[in-house]
């Protein structure tokens, strides 16, 4: 029984260290709140010092889990509790994040060389491949504005190379000096 409060004591005094927005067993300021048990059944309005003794007995931590007119606090373990909340707030940020999708643009010339042609292409595939879109642009430089039909052939000979995973979303239109494309993942 000693080894048990020894423990117990220990506990409390580690988890009071760790800063956290949740109070936890004797960092609770209420005198009063309602008691949620361990398996979630409503043990009524109790003391503080009456909260405490049952969730020492039950081996457990006292967790607030609301501070409004009537505090709410709960019997449970707060490293169980710890861990599923930052799971879940993972979970949150990996739906954000699929969410999100980027667009990326990638510029290219009248007069690209094929080598250079090909590169862009192979990282515009990789970049769909992971669910993004791309944008394909075209800058007109001087005369080239006279003859808008090159450019247009460079951005559809792009697109080609990318229509086994992609799907072309705008056709080509001219805008100023560029012309451009989006492509998005099938």
């Amino acid at each position: 029984m000693c080894v048990f409060t020894f423990y117990n004591l220990w506990r409390c005094f580690k988890i009071a260290k760790q800063k956290d927005d949740v109070l936890i067993n004797e960092q609770i300021t209420a005198e009063e709140m309602m008691v949620i048990g361990p398996n979630g059944e409503k043990l009524g309005i109790k003391k503080k010092q009456d909260a405490l003794t049952l969730a020492t007995y039950a081996g457990l931590d006292l967790v607030l889990m609301s501070n409004g007119p009537m505090p709410v606090a709960k019997v449970i373990d707060y490293n169980k509790f710890k861990y599923e909340k930052s799971k879940k707030e993972k979970e949150q940020k990996k739906k954000q994040r699929e969410q999100n999708l980027d667009l990326k643009e990638y510029r290219l010339s009248v007069t690209i060389d094929t080598h250079d042609f090909e590169t862009k292409l192979r990282n515009a595939y990789s970049y769909l491949e992971k669910g993004h879109k791309v944008k394909v642009s075209v800058r007109f430089k001087g005369r080239q504005l006279a003859h808008p039909e090159l450019g247009k052939d460079v951005i559809l000979k792009f697109a080609e190379g990318l229509s086994e995973i992609g799907v072309i979303c705008e056709q080509p239109k001219l805008e100023g000096r560029s012309m451009s494309l989006l492509v998005a993942p099938k």
